[in-house]
């Protein structure tokens, strides 16, 4: 059974304002070492630092490791609150950056594939945690099997993490393909991660898009338009950042990538 309920006087709303539904992202990619968590986790920094009380649920429910990048000890994990061995309060708990996470357990065959059980309690958590955030990020698993499509359906807007490598924009146009074939229309937008030189993350949005226009639009009555939220810099402080396990946007704000994150969370916030 999944309990509501606030883990901070933090991240609780001012006395008498009203709760407003929190703006729901899925945070995707279509292969994995394209650097889909560390955006995922320094976004939802970026955007604390704007005011915003962001919650990132790690729904690679069976790989997780935002626990591992944070440096935090899952021991209360999303596996706890299906079980019904913890509350949703319970597991909800502060991580470095201003925000609060939803960690996912490591290693369980049981959520290789998505059950109607886990389906339902999924959507059901999804609910009840959108009246205590303004913002929540799912940080999927990569790919298109059943748990990462359902879980992208669960969000109100789509990002797509890419790099401009020909294997990793592959898998993103057939992402994207999957996505806009099966599920309804939504804000699709593409961030490309570990860029070379400036510009090169709107090159990447307009090849894709241009495969999209060729491939996918032609059929469609409305065409699918991907939206070029940013690009992230390749940079070293991205390396020594997550080799000491610690938040970009905390140990080094001021690098290029970190700025960068900083002008995409701005864009975030915008309809």
């Amino acid at each position: 059974m999944i309990e509501p309920g606030s883990h901070s006087e933090a991240n609780a709303p001012a006395p008498g304002s009203a709760r407003r539904g929190a703006r729901v992202t899925a945070v995707t990619s279509g292969k994995g070492g394209v650097g889909k968590t560390f955006v995922a986790a320094n976004l939802a920094a970026a955007l604390a630092r704007r005011g915003e009380r962001v919650l990132v649920l790690d729904a690679d429910l069976g790989l997780a490791n935002l626990d591992v990048l944070l440096n935090l000890a899952a021991r209360t994990t999303l596996h706890d609150v299906f079980t019904g061995r913890a509350t949703l309060a319970q597991a909800l708990q502060p991580a470095p950056g201003g925000f609060t996470v939803l960690l996912a357990g490591s290693g369980l065959i049981e959520y290789s594939r998505m059950t109607p059980e886990v389906r339902d309690k999924l959507l059901a958590l999804v609910e009840q945690v959108r009246p205590q955030f303004d913002h929540v990020l799912l940080d999927t698993g990569a790919g298109i099997s059943d748990v990462v499509l359902f879980t992208v359906s669960l969000a109100d807007e789509v990002v797509v993490v890419a790099t401009p490598e020909p294997t990793s924009l592959a898998d993103a146009y057939a992402t994207v393909k999957v996505l806009v074939s099966t599920q309804s229309a939504r804000p699709m937008r593409l961030l490309v991660n570990q860029t070379q030189r400036l510009g090169e993350g709107r090159s990447v949005c307009q090849q894709l898009q241009s495969v999209v226009d060729r491939f996918v639009n032609p059929p469609r009555e409305t065409p699918v338009r991907l939206v070029c939220l940013g690009e992230v810099p390749l940079d070293i402080a991205v390396r020594e950042s997550v080799q000491r396990r610690e938040l970009l946007m905390e140990a080094q704000p001021g690098s290029a990538a970190a700025v960068a994150l900083g002008t995409v969370a701005g864009r975030l916030l915008t309809p």
